[in-house]
């Protein structure tokens, strides 16, 4: 089965670090029976995967790659052969050999990298058991399946998802101070956004951090860690300001400097209108609303606009050339913004409509509709 499971957020500085490095050799025999040829090394980096080197498998299935340069913290790779791949944590100085027959994911051995090894406990386990959540899939949506027998089919697949989390739990516990566990904490289970419970899943990220710290205190992982858990923190603080109207609250600085609150429109109608300047599809969006907002502004109409361009010059520039005139304010993280996630933001433009109770009433509303609710809040009472 083909699956790429990638180490994407804790990647985020990987191959980046000036560390001194020295040789690794990567060698090992995979016995295939479906006619491959070829292997790939693979070095995983936060934006790809990108194959840094391949070999022909010998007539025995023997291969064999080696790194000039690598970091002496551990660095993630992948060995990919037929579609599958088996990860290792490399450190330069290590001399790995792999052996694999059959399913590679499922059924290797690995030695010579400490790191690597630990990774393999955890991963063929893993591998094995969203494999096994697919074949029940498959076999629940099979045609013919009487009702009893999906009943049954259901419940199999749900011990077998908690059976996984709990595994990987106790693996991300007993081994909190290794890049293994590390690498384990951002595997998902299909339909999984986040490891166990959303939120509270912060105590897992700083549990390993504070591990690290300790064992691996010069590894570039480590900043990336660091980085997520303040994103954690930053959504979790703006969940906590969840106004009494019912909406997050937002509380950004303008072009000026200013911080201004979304709660401080409380009474108004307001439009909260997420964009993009760079994206470069502003300006008609923009003139439409300023003809909205020059007709219902003096009826208590008020848009908030939340800019997600991480450069501020080019957000400025747009908001003075347009000569937008309603509060507009800036969040410099992009799409790292706590608030995408809180208010479900999976491309820009987006908006949402409140009414002066601080009901949310409506999403990505433009054009005539948009008019013909403003008529109906903005109506004097």
């Amino acid at each position: 089965m083909k699956r790429e499971i990638l180490f994407v957020s804790a990647a985020a500085a990987f191959a980046l670090c000036a560390c001194r490095s020295s040789r690794v050799s990567i060698e090992g025999r995979f016995v295939v029976g479906d006619g491959a040829q070829s292997v790939y090394l693979e070095q995983v980096t936060p934006l790809a995967q990108d194959v840094v080197d391949s070999a022909r498998l010998d007539p025995m299935g023997d291969f064999r790659f080696e790194l000039k340069e690598a970091p002496r913290t551990p660095a993630l790779y992948n060995v990919v052969c037929s579609g599958d791949r088996i990860p290792l944590l490399v450190t330069g100085g290590d001399r790995i050999r792999l052996y694999s027959a059959g399913s590679i994911g499922r059924n290797y051995t690995v030695e010579g990298s400490e790191e690597s090894e630990l990774l393999g406990e955890f991963y063929r386990g893993y591998v094995a058991g969203v494999q096994r959540l697919d074949e029940i899939v498959a076999a629940y949506t099979a045609p013919g399946v009487d009702p009893d027998r999906r009943r049954e089919l259901a419940r199999d697949y749900t011990r077998e998802y908690y059976r996984i989390r709990r595994g990987q739990l106790r693996f991300i516990i007993e081994h909190k101070a290794s890049i293994a566990a590390l690498y384990a904490l951002y595997q998902r289970l299909p339909g999984d956004t986040y490891l166990f419970n959303g939120d509270s899943d912060v105590v897992y990220y700083r549990t390993v951090a504070e591990a690290l710290e300790q064992s691996y205190p010069e590894s570039p992982y480590l900043a990336a860690l660091r980085a997520e858990i303040a994103r954690m923190d930053a959504r979790i603080d703006l969940t906590s300001r969840i106004t009494e109207t019912g909406y997050p609250d937002l509380e950004l600085a303008d072009m000026y400097g200013k911080r201004i609150r979304l709660s401080s429109l409380q009474g108004k109608v307001i439009l909260l209108d997420f964009w993009s300047a760079a994206l470069g599809n502003s300006n008609a969006l923009n003139a439409e609303l300023k003809e909205l907002y020059d007709n219902y502004a003096r009826r208590g109409f008020e848009v908030y606009q939340v800019s997600f361009d991480t450069s501020k010059p080019v957000w400025i520039s747009a908001v003075q050339e347009q000569s937008l005139p309603w509060i507009s304010v800036n969040d410099p993280r992009g799409q790292a913004s706590p608030a995408m996630g809180l208010y479900g933001i999976g491309k820009l433009p987006a908006n949402f409509l409140i009414d002066r109770d601080g009901t949310v009433v409506a999403r990505d509303i433009y054009g005539r509709t948009l008019r013909e609710r403003l008529d109906e809040l903005t109506r004097p009472q």
